[in-house]
């Protein structure tokens, strides 16, 4: 009976949602867990009453997640504790609690990034679309890396937010996900429109609406739809824009996408103000500052107070726009004083954050002392004193400043000079390879020099006696022999030519080039230089060219470099392999191209250890290396990433672990 009634309950809620407005539904859910009949369905309600509160309630939403938690680790539910702890710091990036947020994405990225934690199934299609435990897993670990790039985002960390939205877009492509794929397609086009690269932006709006077309995840579309409205309005599209605009407010309704409705407004009043429609403009934002208001929304409130200044200067009424102007200051300068305290206990997130943070507190320190010889100018023994302290303080902010300066600076040095040095890295591995390559030319050279040498004696010698038939002979053997010293030194000089052109700095020209060709050329050169290195490494290598492909247009310097560091990793992890002494392991190294419609493949692949899954999502993450320390700077795989996408291309892995891995490179044919 007990089963019947549970199955009754799943069946029964969301049709009893469905039918109510959005007050009868929490209140539905609250009578609900009033009347569970165990913890599992607790466990449940729990999480779909934070769900529906944490975008304009977050301190009771935390309440029914971290219920949640309790449960879901009582129950060694892995993957419901993982999302609990992921909507935890969702709601504390809410409240501005950044460190907060931080940890829990970390206690959340802990458990989810262990495959172990996809065995207990129980109930994990109640909070995932996904199609198995393992994809649900996956799908937890992408949204980690979407939310966490929101995190950086906020600390304006745009690189970082960037890297964490490209890791979630590789989980969402893999799994076909369409809830990740529209939320990091739409929040790249964000950043890139920040970055002030409104069509790299714009390309990205228009892939997520295609993904939030066949998205059962429509939550946030309202956001979308304000992004391309402000894309519109900067190009001053405007009728575009107000489209856009009205579109976040129509799918903005529901109490927990308020903060959305307030931001439509808002922007509907900067297009009015832009257009002259002063009224519609003032009209709009006190729309948008009213919902605001009623949601606590302090950064659109803000927003909204110094919009109204400049609509009112507009209109001349001075009065009004010093009033709002003062309004919108005193809650931008409490929220700006709360955002620095927050982003200075958000520790342990990378040098180039730390830097950023010390940018800040000298920005903050600035306003402070602002608004310090503000409020002190009523004595002027006082003004005085603190002039000189501020005088003091200025000197050691500069010398500060210049501090930064310098260390940034020497950062920015030092990653060329890594970068470089991973260039290096890999003409060290081709230069044995080279040196075998260039000597069988040379021998040929100094093998017909000296035939021809003789030769020429055998013609005089028959000179002397008159024989000018046999002359000629000898004549005819010395021009054919002296185009095979020309041929060899004109093989010896390209291979000299392709060291020097991998060795330089990329010219950054695209030309024809034979795929083919550099590949097989690579694998050689890599191959003698691994056994110059190691005479006792031996290898079997397999080639299996597509001749139908011909030349594409490819920087060759820069797709050379990404096809020396997969093999050079390749012949590394074989011979590793072959040091463990396994019975029967023959090392191999198979290098093969193909051409599918307009795409080139290129693939790499050896029978060596494969990659540990848990770390296979790390491995084009800059600095991530498996090799010994010293062995390796982790940036070969991350500049190859870079160069492919670059080329428009995709470079992707597949690895079974003790059996195999296989990189394929894909570009487009031009």
């Amino acid at each position: 009976m007990k089963s019947v009634i549970i199955v009754f309950f799943w069946v029964a809620l969301p049709v009893i949602a469905n039918g109510q407005n959005e007050q009868n539904y929490q209140d539905s859910l609250l009578n609900a867990l009033r009347n569970a009949a165990n913890d599992t369905i607790r466990l449940d309600i729990n999480r779909k009453l934070g769900l529906y509160l944490q975008n304009s309630e977050a301190e009771p939403a935390l309440i029914y997640h971290q219920a949640q938690q309790v449960l879901a680790k009582n129950l060694d539910l892995k993957l419901w504790e993982a999302d609990a702890y992921q909507q935890l710091a969702f709601c504390y990036r809410g409240l501005d609690n950044l460190p907060a947020a931080y940890e829990h994405y970390m206690q959340a990225l802990k458990i989810a990034e262990d495959p172990s934690s996809a065995k207990n199934q129980w109930g994990y299609s109640n909070f995932s679309y996904s199609k198995s435990p393992e994809e649900a897993r996956q799908s937890i670990v992408g949204m980690i890396h979407y939310e966490l790039s929101g995190l950086y985002s906020r600390t304006r960390f745009n690189k970082e937010a960037l890297n964490q939205l490209f890791q979630a877009l590789r989980i969402g492509e893999d799994l076909q996900n369409q809830k990740i794929l529209s939320v990091t397609t739409r929040d790249i086009g964000h950043l890139y429109f920040r970055l002030d690269q409104p069509d790299s932006a714009f390309h990205y709006f228009k892939k997520s609406l295609l993904y939030y077309k066949d998205s059962p995840y429509q939550n946030n579309l309202g956001t979308l739809y304000i992004m391309i409205g402000d894309y519109y309005l900067e190009k001053q599209e405007y009728d575009s824009a107000m489209l856009y605009f009205h579109k976040g407010i129509d799918t903005s309704t529901k109490p927990n996408t308020l903060i959305k409705a307030s931001l439509s407004h808002l922007r509907l009043g900067a297009l009015y103000k832009s257009t002259g429609q002063l009224d519609s403009a003032l009209a709009h934002t006190f729309k948008g500052i009213k919902i605001a208001e009623t949601i606590n929304e302090n950064f659109n409130k803000a927003a909204g107070y110094s919009q109204l200044a400049a609509i009112y200067t507009l209109q001349n009424n001075h009065s009004l726009a010093y009033d709002y102007l003062d309004k919108g200051k005193a809650l931008a300068d409490s929220l700006n004083e709360l955002y620095i305290t927050r982003l200075m206990q958000f520790l342990n997130i990378g040098f180039d954050q730390k830097i950023r943070l010390q940018e800040l507190e000298i920005e903050s320190e600035k306003t402070k002392s602002s608004i310090r010889i503000y409020t002190l100018l009523a004595g002027l023994g006082i003004f005085l004193l603190i002039a000189f302290l501020l005088y003091r303080n200025n000197r050691q902010k500069q010398r500060a400043n210049k501090i930064l300066e310098s260390t940034l600076t020497n950062l920015k040095a030092t990653q060329s000079q890594l970068i470089q040095s991973e260039k290096m890295a890999s003409l060290g591995e081709l230069t044995a390879g080279i040196a075998h390559e260039i000597q069988n030319p040379l021998n040929f050279v100094n093998n017909f020099s000296e035939v021809n040498s003789e030769m020429i004696d055998e013609a005089n010698q028959e000179l002397d006696k008159g024989n000018i038939n046999e002359v000629r002979t000898i004549l005819s053997d010395l021009k054919e022999n002296q185009g095979k010293i020309n041929h060899h030194g004109k093989r010896a000089d390209g291979i000299v030519k392709g060291m020097l052109q991998h060795s330089q700095k990329s010219s950054g020209q695209k030309e024809l080039t034979d795929i083919n060709a550099l590949c097989d050329e690579y694998l050689r050169l890599s191959y003698h230089g691994l056994r110059a290195k190691d005479k006792s490494f031996n290898a079997t290598l397999k080639t299996d060219f597509d001749e139908t492909i011909g030349n594409i247009n490819i920087i060759p310097q820069d797709i050379g470099r990404v096809i020396l560091n997969l093999i050079t990793n390749a012949f590394y992890v074989v011979n590793e392999k072959s040091k463990q002494n396994i019975d029967g392991y023959e090392p191999t190294v198979e290098v093969s191209t193909k051409k599918e419609g307009g795409i080139v493949l290129i693939s790499v692949k050896d029978n060596g250890n494969g990659i540990p899954e848990k770390v296979l999502d790390k491995i084009f993450q800059p600095f991530f290396t498996t090799k010994p320390t010293g062995q390796g700077t982790g940036l070969g795989l991350s500049l190859s990433y870079d160069i492919v996408k670059a080329h428009g291309g995709e470079i992707k892995v597949s690895t079974k672990e003790n059996e195999e891995t296989e990189f394929i490179i894909q570009l487009p044919i031009q």
